[in-house]
């Protein structure tokens, strides 16, 4: 019975794993307020019912959602970065795992946290906190990155971190919104290699 219970639940894991994986996809074109259980029921061939088993609300589906697209995230951008030594290394291979997360589309609708937070910018709430919260604290990461490389002695000590970090995402998300230009990603490599080459030692 033990094992019949544990294969239940691995069951609706999967299940569960499968409906974000669409959401996540689903709100990167049209956005979380589009999303309801209704609708991912139908694109899934699931029941209302089935679905509403896993999501309370549509503001739990949209909070899951959005830590089930913060993983992917992290999974495909973030963590190849840093497996490189802390400081330099560590920020040239994560900002070029950051262009090739947009290159190769990994969200069908471009950066799904540029998406969700140009939706929510304006609208107090859990939803924009959460955003909020991931993209101060990609920022703050970041930030140790730089102070990491200055400790290594591999970028001048009067670079403020914290706007050197701004910068970098600053050009992660111009990029996000004009990737319909084939020129973007060649053009954003660029615009990041002069930005770190200048502050090298």
């Amino acid at each position: 019975m033990a094992i019949e219970n544990g294969k239940a639940l691995r069951k609706g894991e999967m299940t569960r794993e499968r409906i974000l994986h669409r959401a996540a996809d689903t709100a990167s074109i049209y956005g979380l307020d589009d999303l309801t259980i209704g609708s991912l029921a139908a694109e899934l061939g699931m029941s209302k019912s089935g679905l509403y088993a896993h999501f309370g609300s549509k503001e739990e589906l949209q909070l899951a959602t959005i830590a089930a697209a913060r993983e992917r995230y992290l999974q495909t951008a973030v963590a190849p970065g840093l497996d490189a030594p802390k400081g330099l290394a560590q920020i040239e291979r994560t900002m070029e795992y950051l262009l090739r997360y947009l290159e190769n589309g990994t969200f069908p609708g471009g950066c799904f946290f540029n998406s969700v937070n140009a939706e929510f910018h304006g609208r107090p709430g859990a939803i924009r906190d959460n955003i909020r919260e991931g993209k101060a604290g990609w920022r703050a990461r970041l930030a140790r990155m730089v102070k990491d490389a200055q400790r290594n002695g591999e970028m001048r000590r009067d670079v403020d971190a914290n706007y050197f970090a701004f910068e970098l995402d600053a050009f992660i998300n111009a990029a996000n919104w004009t990737l319909d230009d084939p020129q973007t990603i060649a053009l954003t490599r660029r615009a990041i290699r002069a930005c770190i080459e200048r502050v090298k030692l």
